[in-house]
């Protein structure tokens, strides 16, 4: 996944954006000029607790925008893993390493927590590479999902710009198989913001491909969590008394 300056104000891509270049405007204290460590020091402590306020002013943000919409998204999981569903997540690039790690999230939390199956549909380089030069970049998820996906299943889809053609046909595959379909994306939710084959859209409202992916971070862990709160709580409703 590309990056771009956190101080970015360009709009939404067509895709996923691409490099621009521009670290002096990422790291201004290596290209400040001055030999004085202490100086430079002081410029990367100032530069570290700026992002750190962007981040957690963004994910306040989105807390207070979408705490409802996620809890009911978690209790949807929630039914979905109960009746035997998966998770299939899915995304292009640095989304694609968030795809992993949000499968193994929920298939390995560690703990007590309770194991849930999921899959990575961005980890097989055999199945990607083949489906990419036989047919074409934009049917690696869609076939994947066609091929593995039931009525029971989720289907989470992460993309930075919300433009991505393969990420769009995907949810549109899940839709049509009556799985719970569920989008992660940032700046204004690009195209994804316009398809009636999502269930469930959650944006990181920012132009800055870091703090966008550090606030959907967020957002799937506290999935994962409100769904296994989700989940214990049926378990106890069906203990014998």
């Amino acid at each position: 996944m590309a990056r771009l300056p956190s101080n970015a104000s360009a709009p939404a891509p067509a895709s996923d954006p691409e490099p621009d270049g521009s670290i002096e405007s990422l790291y201004p204290f290596l290209y400040s000029g001055t030999t004085d460590v202490s100086a430079v020091l002081e410029q990367v402590r100032q530069s570290t607790v700026a992002k750190a306020q962007e981040i957690l002013a963004l994910r306040r943000q989105v807390r207070d925008a979408d705490g409802a919409r996620l809890m009911a998204c978690a209790r949807q999981m929630a039914g979905r893993f109960a009746s035997g569903g998966r998770l299939l997540a899915f995304g292009n690039g640095g989304s694609a390493t968030d795809a992993q790690q949000l499968a193994t999230v929920f298939l390995y939390p560690g703990g007590i927590a309770r194991p849930l199956p999921a899959l990575s549909l961005a980890s097989d380089a055999a199945v990607l590479t083949a489906l990419s030069n036989d047919i074409g970049v934009d049917v690696v998820f869609a076939r994947q999902i066609a091929a593995f996906g039931t009525k029971a299943d989720i289907a989470v889809g992460l993309s930075t710009s919300g433009n991505s053609d393969n990420l769009l046909r995907a949810f549109d595959e899940a839709s049509r198989r009556g799985m719970l379909t569920i989008g992660i994306a940032g700046y204004t939710g690009g195209k994804m913001a316009e398809l009636d084959s999502i269930d469930h859209l959650f944006i990181a409202p920012s132009t800055s491909v870091h703090r966008i992916q550090e606030a959907q971070t967020t957002m799937y862990n506290v999935l994962w969590e409100l769904c296994q709160t989700a989940l214990g709580a049926s378990d106890a409703d069906q203990v014998p008394q």
